[in-house]
């Protein structure tokens, strides 16, 4: 029973997640409840999950580094890359005292350990995906007038943003994925499916 008591812990730990507004607000110059930890790390999970299947490797585990990948900013908090030069972060403290008599920490721990490694196909993928969502949200910001959004993905004056985007990815079908992404209208997904009749 006190194993199940460890995960109950846990889970309420990780329900605060919904709680910790992503920091990079302030550089972006705008207020967006809806981005917070865990929806970011859902948009990433899927992310990863479709990057494995493309790449032929193991989605269980990429889905995993991308679902724990921010874990740690529940208790270090989410700095941007300005606080970044400024605050030191424990997150392997932060981790360990996290997972600290779970049951299934070992495999916790490892998935963890091979994420921050970046030696595996997988955790390339999972870093992959957690960049691809950052690009989505700048450019759903840009397409909604966010002035600042476009000037963080649009690289050296004159470089083309898909290639200057597609540079920072790891494997061949993020770079591809991140292609579409960029010559994409964020609403578009809807277009050719709304209708005004109601379905009978």
């Amino acid at each position: 029973m006190d194993d199940f008591k460890t995960v109950a812990d846990l889970l309420y730990e990780l329900g605060t997640m919904r709680r910790i507004r992503r920091s990079h607000s302030q550089t972006l110059l705008t207020h967006d409840d809806s981005d917070n930890i865990a929806s970011h790390s859902y948009r990433v999970a899927m992310i990863g999950w479709h990057l494995a299947k493309y790449e032929g490797a193991d989605p269980y585990k990429v889905v995993m580094m991308c679902l724990t990948h921010d874990m740690t900013e529940i208790r270090t908090g989410d700095q941007n890359w300005i606080h970044k030069k400024y605050v030191k972060s424990y997150e392997e403290d932060a981790f360990n005292d996290q997972i600290e008599n779970n049951p299934f920490a070992e495999d916790l721990w490892s998935i963890h350990e091979e994420y921050e490694t970046r030696t595996s196909p997988e955790s390339l993928i999972a870093k992959d995906a957690d960049r691809i969502d950052q690009i989505l949200l700048l450019r759903e910001y840009e397409h909604g007038g966010n002035r600042e959004a476009p000037l963080w993905f649009a690289g050296k004056d004159g470089e083309d943003v898909s290639q200057h985007s597609a540079s920072m990815m790891s494997t061949e079908s993020a770079k591809k994925l991140v292609h579409e992404i960029v010559t994409t209208g964020p609403s578009d997904w809807w277009k050719g499916h709304w209708t005004s009749e109601r379905k009978q």
